[in-house]
């Protein structure tokens, strides 16, 4: 059975407009490690080394369900020195469930998993792989629908010529055709730019989708053509929060629709509360009711601020007791909600924070931060303990410092 559609217009009895139906996704990073969290209960800590593994899992499991013609994967399947042999395993054995059902897959290697790392593991004959060099693969669906895929790998893991001067262009051919790019679109604010394009520059080549990687967040550059972003599969850390999983697409030469299906395992997720309750009693009610309200959603982390209408001060003993109590029994939750990082501070005083004091200039100053932090990292004995101060907040570890202050004028 393959994915069709009936036009809309009369048809001859049993005449079916077939289209192409595809998985987009990318940066899988398979093994991106998470820092120690001793606090965290074993059970919970376990589901978040696997995530990426679970979330990985059920694309597969979306791609049977959905019977789709093939899947592409734009770059960074794995996470680089954290390359693991369960890893190849764990793809070998999800790309083999696709190959029983004829389903394709075409990947590109990016700056995480470069060709130069060499991967031991050999892809079942379903698995396509993209050279160092801008090539094309054609391949036909179920229906007889003639595809082109165009792209390449990174040969080394900083990439940052322009080679989409080689991608061939559309114009005149027949077929659906797709660039694949691990790369970064010029008006993106990230640090990390490796193979930098413009829309003029995707857009001459005249193809009907766009398969986009590196940027693990969700974005739809074009509708005519569709150029995405899927984001990454699975969140690491709090500055990728919210839903994550990948782009199911369908359509014919004329017109392309992207869906977004959420297939995370964890969510990482910030939310602010407000209350009136001051005492310990209360504020863990109020905390415990929000928890049942999302727990719906799944298993998640969480940052989560309460602003307290009034005018007195939660004491940070109480403060640490209050989190000290939800934390507990959430390893017996099935989706738990675990609050990583608790903040309580009444109205008046969430008015005047210190991160107001900080343009937003200084604080995404580059420059100023890693200064800031280069003691630190630079030392030894400190920085093994420590992981990649780019993935903090800048913000949360502002806010975080206030409080520190605060506790200390407290004591005295």
């Amino acid at each position: 059975m393959f994915a069709c559609t009936i036009l809309n217009k009369p048809l001859d009895k049993g005449e079916l407009y077939c289209m192409v139906k595809f998985i987009h996704c990318a940066d899988l990073h398979l093994d991106s490690p998470f820092k120690s969290r001793s606090y965290l209960s074993q059970s919970i800590f376990e589901d978040m080394q696997k995530s990426a593994y679970e979330s990985f899992k059920k694309i597969v499991d979306l791609a049977l369900n959905e019977e789709i013609d093939f899947m592409v994967v734009s770059g960074d399947l794995f996470d680089q020195q954290n390359r693991t042999l369960r890893a190849e395993v764990f793809l070998k054995e999800q790309f083999e469930r696709l190959s029983k059902e004829q389903i394709f897959v075409y990947v590109c290697h990016g700056n995480h998993d470069p060709l130069s790392s060499n991967i031991g593991t050999e892809w079942p004959d379903n698995v396509s792989v993209f050279s160092e060099n801008v090539e094309t693969y054609q391949t036909i669906t179920k229906n007889g629908e003639e595809i082109y895929l165009h792209g390449f790998s990174y040969q080394n893991d900083a990439s940052y010529e322009n080679k989409l001067d080689a991608y061939p262009s559309s114009q005149g051919q027949k077929g659906i055709h797709i660039g694949i790019l691990h790369g970064t679109y010029s008006k993106s604010s990230i640090n990390d730019r490796y193979t930098e394009f413009r829309l003029e520059d995707l857009n001459t080549k005249l193809y009907h989708y766009w398969a986009l990687g590196h940027i693990h967040e969700r974005q739809q550059l074009s509708d005519m053509p569709q150029i995405h972003y899927p984001g990454n599969i699975q969140g690491r850390h709090f500055k990728e929060l919210g839903e994550k999983g990948c782009l199911l697409v369908e359509g014919d030469d004329l017109k392309l629709d992207a869906k977004f299906i959420p297939t995370q395992f964890i969510r990482f997720e910030q939310a602010t509360i407000e209350t009136d309750k001051t005492s310990k009693q209360g504020l863990f009610d109020v905390i415990q009711a929000f928890k049942e309200k999302v727990r719906k959603n799944g298993k998640s982390i969480y940052q989560l601020k309460v602003v307290v209408d009034s005018d007195y001060v939660i004491p940070e003993q109480d403060v640490l007791q209050v989190h000290e109590m939800i934390s507990d029994y959430e390893e017996n939750e099935h989706n738990f909600v675990f609050i990583e990082y608790l903040t309580i501070k009444n109205k008046l005083e969430d008015k005047n924070t210190l991160v107001k004091e900080f343009s937003p200039e200084l604080i995404d100053d580059n420059a100023v931060y890693d200064q800031a932090m280069n003691d630190l990292y630079l030392n030894p004995k400190a920085s093994k303990y420590l992981e990649n101060y780019s993935d903090f907040d800048r913000r949360a570890l502002i806010e975080h410092a206030e409080e520190l202050l605060k506790s200390d004028m407290r004591e005295e």
